[in-house]
């Protein structure tokens, strides 16, 4: 592929491949070659592969400190602001490697969203929360932003219950609804991947039960990643999963009814079954 010296292979060509793409089944919208992360001299992640596919659940499990958030953060280039972060390997998003020099961050970020483990809405109201990556984006001026609002709150399972509310600010809401509302603000600029890391951990049962079955109605229009301690929410909601063990070593990655049911890898078993982790 050509090399640029701007952006515009995220914000064009990659537009162009996803609709070369959209007519294909599983299309791979991320993919990892010999992937490692390195903070100063540790080793977070090891000569990891993966090819995440389109319009999929994607769960990434293993036991603590084995790479799982580093790997999230990998993708939309949040290890950037650390400093002792080391990069090294490919990681490509529609077959441009986003780590390449002339790839703009925050132009990938447009692309792909985030939503963290506890909901860290802004001191802002619940209107303007979901309106301020529109508004960063200078979109204001090209989209209805009240519509557009709706429709990301919408899409977040959110409006009925906030929609005579919109002026109240959304520290003023329960822990579930600011999660939604993270949620909404992530996908009002339009992405294409969501990236959640433990989007329930900080959850009672209830509200964690609304968020997957959210994660299930928006992976039909966004590709989910999602970092889980939880192996019975990857059986539940994810198509695929993977498995980062100790060391940052990508074990396995299958159908997640393989990996729960049949998995090849021993280790991957015996952490399923509880023996370590």
């Amino acid at each position: 592929m050509e090399t640029r010296n701007d952006d515009s292979l995220i914000t064009t060509e990659v537009q162009t491949e996803e609709t070369n793409r959209s007519s294909r089944p599983d299309a791979t919208v991320l993919e990892a070659q010999n992937l490692d992360v390195y903070y100063g001299d540790d080793r977070a992640l090891s000569d990891v592969s993966i090819e995440i596919p389109e319009h999929k659940v994607t769960a990434i499990i293993g036991p603590s400190g084995c790479g799982k958030s580093t790997f999230l953060r990998c993708i939309n280039r949040m290890n950037d602001s650390i400093d002792a972060a080391r990069i090294e390997g490919d990681l490509y998003f529609h077959e441009a490697n986003i780590y390449d020099e002339y790839v703009d961050p925050v132009a990938l970020r447009r692309k792909i969203g985030q939503v963290f483990q506890k909901p860290n809405p802004f001191p802002k109201s619940i209107y303007e929360n979901v309106a301020y990556g529109l508004r960063v984006q200078g979109k204001d001026d090209e989209v209805d932003l009240d519509e557009a609002v709706e429709q990301a709150l919408r899409s977040a399972a959110l409006w009925d219950e906030v929609k005579d509310k919109l002026d109240s600010s959304g520290l003023d809401l329960s822990g579930g609804q600011q999660q939604r509302l993270c949620i909404a603000r992530a996908i009002a600029p339009d992405p294409e991947v969501l990236l959640m890391d433990e989007p329930t951990s900080a959850l009672d049962p209830v509200a964690a039960s609304k968020i997957e079955d959210l994660i299930h109605d928006l992976v039909e229009e966004y590709t989910v990643v999602i970092v889980t301690h939880n192996m019975q929410q990857a059986a539940r909601i994810s198509d695929k999963t993977a498995v980062f063990l100790t060391g940052g070593e990508l074990v396995e990655f299958e159908d997640t009814a393989k990996i729960f049911e049949d998995p090849d890898d021993d280790r991957v078993e015996d952490y399923i079954t509880g023996k370590f982790g």
